[in-house]
């Protein structure tokens, strides 16, 4: 019996790509797994691809950028398995230009889907944590989060504040044994990078790569807590 059985797990961003791959590792690992995401379509997919496996999952439509949402997210949680354990903040879009030609409006799209989201949503689980004296928050964040590419503009920024923010969240908390991992991979191949020009996939990471890192993580003594953003990449350039 693996040690994350009978946990209870949201995936926010879990119909594709990233979240696809940790909500299915959760759920062969015996967690009760919530998806969360705009598409119902793909999240329709994921749940299909929990069920064969044998495990239990839930989905829910919805913008986590969005506080209402939010809101209905945790209570539909709680109504059906009583709990959270874990929650892992996927959710993302891609966005990026030179600072001085960004357009305001895809600015505020990129920062509210990957900044605002994981705030919003571990603002609504941590209450749930702490009350419960245990919790662990993981947070997929980017390479873009630790170097710094000309041109990633906001999409880059937002990786940057997702680290500090996760950061922010474990020295408030630590003292409730909720702990918080932050997670920057290079380049993943998924249905958003696929068409890239250019890019070798054969030298990209996976969904399950990223998968594995969170379920090793998971299952860590308490006591336990990675202290720094944790990068991984592949040892080959996966643009050349």
């Amino acid at each position: 019996m693996s040690a994350l059985t009978e946990k209870v797990a949201i995936v926010t961003g879990g119909g594709s790509g990233i979240g696809h791959g940790i909500a299915l590792a959760l759920a062969r690992s015996g967690v009760h797994v919530a998806i969360c995401g705009r598409r119902q379509a793909s999240l329709d997919e994921t749940i299909q691809a929990i069920s064969q496996a044998g495990g239990d999952g839930m989905s829910i439509q919805a913008d986590v950028s969005d506080t209402q949402y939010v809101e209905r997210i945790v209570a539909q949680i709680i109504e059906r398995y009583e709990s959270i354990d874990y929650l892992v903040n996927n959710a993302g879009i891609g966005g990026g230009a030179p600072i001085h030609e960004h357009s305001i409006e895809d600015w505020d799209r990129v920062m509210a889907v990957n900044l605002r989201g994981p705030f919003l949503m571990s603002r609504a689980v941590l209450p749930v944590m702490r009350a419960k004296g245990a919790g662990h928050i993981i947070q997929i964040s980017s390479e873009s989060g630790i170097e710094y590419y000309p041109g990633n503009g906001a999409y880059g920024v937002a990786k940057h504040a997702l680290n500090a923010l996760s950061e922010f969240i474990q020295r408030e908390n630590q003292d409730f044994n909720i702990r918080v991992d932050t997670i920057c991979p290079g380049m993943v191949l998924s249905e958003m990078t696929m068409n890239d020009p250019g890019l070798n996939h054969d030298r990209c990471l996976t969904p399950e790569d990223i998968a594995d890192l969170v379920l090793w993580l998971l299952s860590r003594r308490t006591n336990i807590k990675i202290g720094t953003p944790i990068l991984i990449q592949t040892m080959l350039n996966p643009w050349e």
